[in-house]
C-alpha cells in the first residue's frame, strides 16, 4: 500500500493556502483523517460541455495532485454521461443537450490539457481516470426510481437557479432534476471518501453525501474551492462564454491573456495557479508596479504549461509588442487571393477572429489594423497586396501572401 504523508503542516497549508473555502461536514475533522495514515479515495468531476479548460480548471488538479503526493488516491471522473444531461449551475435556461460523439471529443482534449498538472506518469500511485456512462447507463428504471425515493421535490426545488428561474416565470425540465442524482450516484459508484467541487456544486455533492450515507453505510467530505471570480465585478473564467485564461492557447497567448487580467486578479491566480509558497507571492505582490507581478505571474503559469523556454519567448515577445511599439518576430502568412476585400471576411479567413459578428465588433472598436493604420469601417472593401501586416487586438497579427 502508498505510504501516506501526515505531516501536520504539509496538510495545514494545503488547506489553508486559499483555494478551499469550506469542507463538509467539518474541516477538522478531515484534517484528522488526512493526519490518520489512512488512504482517502478523493475524486474530482468534470463535464466535458467544451473543448477547452481554463486556469480555474486548472487550480482544481493542482489541488488534486496535492492530496496525491500526500499518498491519497484521486479519481478524475469525466462526465460522459451527465454532460448530456447539462448541469444548470449558473443557468437560467437549459443547457443544449450534447451528443455522446461531441462529449467524447472534448474529453479527449481535456486529457491533453490536464497532463501537466498531475503525475500520470508517476510508477507509484497515479491519478486514476474514471467516466460516469460506465454505470450510469446501465441503470434501470427500478434503480433510477429506487435512487430518487431518497429525495424530495422540495429539496430539489430548493436550488438557488431553480428557485430563480421559478421567480422569472422560466422553464425547469425534468431531466434537469435528475442531475443531482445522477452526480450523487457518481459518489455510490467509486465508493469515495472525498469529493472535490466548486462551490456552485455543493448542492450536487450533498446529494452524492446523502446517498452514500444511506447506499453505502458511510460518510463522504465534501471539499469546495474557489471559482476565483473577479472581487470586484463577481466575474467568473467560463468555458461556455470564452472568457479567461485558456489552457489550449499558444505560449504567445497564454502569456497574454494573463497579462490582460485586471490587477485585483493577480494574487488570486498566484495562490491558486502557482507552486509558490505564500511567503513568495506576498513578496511580489509588493512590487510597487502591478504590471511587474503580473509578468512574474504569466511566467509562472506559462512555465508551467509550455516549459521554461517557451515561456521566456512569449515573454520577450510580449515585452516587443507592447513595450515597445513592435511586432512579432514571426508572423504567420495567409495565402489571400483578393486584392480587394471586406476587412470583416479578411478577420475571418485569416482566422484572426473566431465569427464575422467577432469581427464587425473589433473594427467598430477600432482594433483592426492594416500596416499600422486603423480600419474604420466593416462596411467598404479595403485594397492589399502580399506582404501587408494585418493586426486584430492587441496580440494577433497575419501577413498577407
Amino acid at each position: 500500500m502508498n505510504k501516506i504523508n501526515t505531516d501536520p503542516q504539509k496538510i495545514q497549508e494545503i488547506l489553508d493556502r486559499g483555494t478551499i473555502v469550506e469542507v463538509l461536514p467539518d474541516k477538522k475533522e478531515f484534517a484528522n483523517q488526512l493526519k490518520s495514515g489512512r488512504q482517502l479515495r478523493f475524486y474530482i468531476g468534470i463535464d466535458a460541455t467544451a473543448p477547452t479548460l481554463h486556469l480555474s480548471h486548472a487550480k482544481n488538479f493542482m489541488l488534486m495532485e496535492k492530496f496525491r503526493q500526500l499518498g491519497h488516491e484521486v479519481i478524475i471522473l469525466f462526465g460522459d454521461f451527465t454532460a448530456r444531461i447539462g448541469d444548470p449551475t449558473g443557468e437560467n435556461k437549459s443547457r443544449p443537450q450534447l451528443s455522446r460523439k461531441d462529449v467524447m471529443a472534448n474529453i479527449k482534449q481535456w486529457q491533453k490539457l490536464v497532463k501537466p498538472l498531475m503525475g500520470f506518469n508517476a510508477k507509484t500511485n497515479p491519478p486514476k481516470i474514471m467516466y460516469n456512462h460506465s454505470w450510469l447507463s446501465k441503470l434501470s428504471m427500478e434503480e433510477l426510481i429506487s435512487l430518487a425515493s431518497n429525495f424530495t421535490v422540495q429539496q430539489i426545488i430548493e436550488r438557488d437557479m431553480f428557485q430563480k428561474r421559478l421567480k422569472e416565470n422560466k422553464p425547469i425540465h425534468l431531466h434537469e432534476f435528475l442531475y443531482p442524482l445522477m452526480q450523487g450516484y457518481d459518489s455510490v459508484a467509486m465508493n469515495v471518501d472525498v469529493e472535490v467541487c466548486g462551490t456552485d456544486q455543493i448542492f450536487n455533492a450533498l446529494a452524492g453525501r446523502t446517498l452514500i450515507r444511506k447506499l453505502k453505510n458511510k460518510d463522504k467530505f465534501v471539499v469546495a474551492v474557489t471559482l476565483m471570480e473577479n472581487p470586484k465585478t463577481g466575474e467568473l473564467m467560463s468555458k461556455s462564454k470564452g472568457t479567461g485564461v485558456f489552457l489550449d492557447t499558444s505560449p504567445k497567448d497564454m502569456y497574454g491573456q494573463i497579462m490582460s487580467q485586471s490587477d485585483e486578479m493577480i494574487e488570486i491566480l498566484f495562490v491558486n495557479c502557482t507552486l509558490l509558497t505564500l511567503s513568495e507571492i506576498k513578496k511580489i505582490m509588493t512590487l510597487p508596479n502591478p504590471r511587474d507581478a503580473k509578468a512574474k505571474l504569466a511566467l509562472e503559469v506559462v512555465t508551467m504549461f509550455h516549459g521554461e523556454s517557451n515561456a521566456k519567448k512569449a515573454a520577450q515577445e510580449f515585452e516587443n509588442i507592447f513595450k515597445r511599439g513592435g511586432q512579432p518576430d514571426k508572423i504567420e502568412e495567409y495565402a489571400i487571393k483578393a486584392s480587394s476585400i471586406n476587412p470583416a471576411d479578411l478577420l475571418l479567413e485569416m482566422k484572426l477572429v473566431s465569427s464575422k459578428g467577432e469581427a464587425r465588433r473589433l473594427i467598430d472598436g477600432g482594433g483592426m489594423k492594416l500596416n499600422d493604420q486603423k480600419i474604420s469601417s466593416w462596411k467598404n472593401n479595403i485594397d492589399i497586396k502580399s506582404g501587408d501586416i494585418i493586426q486584430a487586438g492587441k496580440r494577433k497579427f497575419g501577413k498577407i501572401k
